[in-house]
């Protein structure tokens, strides 16, 4: 799971660089799984695999991008496509063509190209536990339409923002045509009972 790669410029920002990894150790991470013969999967396929629909294969592994910053066009995806590496990017859609995110026709190349497949993560970054269901609902759902509309694909993967997440939140994502869920719960165990989580 990783937020900024970048080399970030401002040093008082300590947030940025808590969630930071400079893109040359990026690459030598990205390096070392190829190297080491690792199955990168996008989560859409998880979930196909989760549900008897593709077999899993051997050394599966995930990396996913949270939030959209417009450094994963930048810095992250340019090391991707160098090694043709599969990934997941969770967009907050209300948030694309502002400083610091992505622009809307960067979503629409990255989506276009196939590499990499685009999530939702909500419209706003609303942390959705306990949050009452009406707001709760038109952040999940407009995600998805705003982001299909976008790219012209079925948005499928969806992460809660922060992690955060009820029995509430997991029943929306489902109901609202998702096929998965990511939080930040430690632990490596996959499997049906868990795929919202």
């Amino acid at each position: 799971m990783y937020h900024y790669v970048e080399n970030v410029a401002d040093k008082k920002d300590t947030i940025r660089q808590s969630l930071n990894i400079n893109p040359y150790a990026f690459e030598e991470q990205v390096k070392t799984l190829v190297n080491a013969n690792y199955t990168f999967l996008t989560v859409r396929e998880l979930a196909d695999i989760l549900n008897g629909k593709k077999f899993l294969p051997g050394k599966p592994i995930l990396l996913t991008f949270d939030d959209g910053y417009r450094d994963f066009y930048t810095d992250a995806y340019p090391i991707l496509k160098k090694y043709h590496v599969k990934a997941t990017e969770y967009v907050v859609s209300g948030v694309l063509d502002k400083p610091n995110y992505l622009y809307s026709w960067q979503v629409q190349e990255i989506a276009k190209d196939g590499l990499v497949e685009i999530g939702a993560h909500t419209v706003h970054h609303l942390w959705l536990k306990n949050t009452a269901f009406a707001r709760a609902d038109q952040e999940i759902v407009q995600s998805k339409i705003m982001l299909e509309k976008l790219t012209n694909r079925g948005i499928v993967s969806f992460a809660y923002p922060y992690g955060a997440f009820d029995s509430q939140t997991v029943s929306m994502v489902k109901d609202a045509g998702f096929t998965s869920a990511v939080s930040t719960l430690p632990g490596i165990i996959q499997g049906q009972e868990n795929k919202f989580y």
